[in-house]
């Protein structure tokens, strides 16, 4: 089941959406995104859609 995850910038406000499958991915995902605030590429971590 795949299931919609939020993931938030560290270094701003800024977060993407995304989804993922929990059977196959159980522990959370970081990723290095593009954050448009800081215009750097930053470290992006898994949170909740509330």
């Amino acid at each position: 089941m795949r299931e919609k995850v939020k993931l938030n910038s560290k270094a701003s406000s800024y977060y993407y959406t995304t989804s993922k499958n929990k059977r196959t991915t159980p522990n959370k995902l970081k990723f290095r995104k593009f954050d448009p605030n800081t215009r750097k590429h930053e470290e992006f971590e898994e949170g909740k859609i509330k």
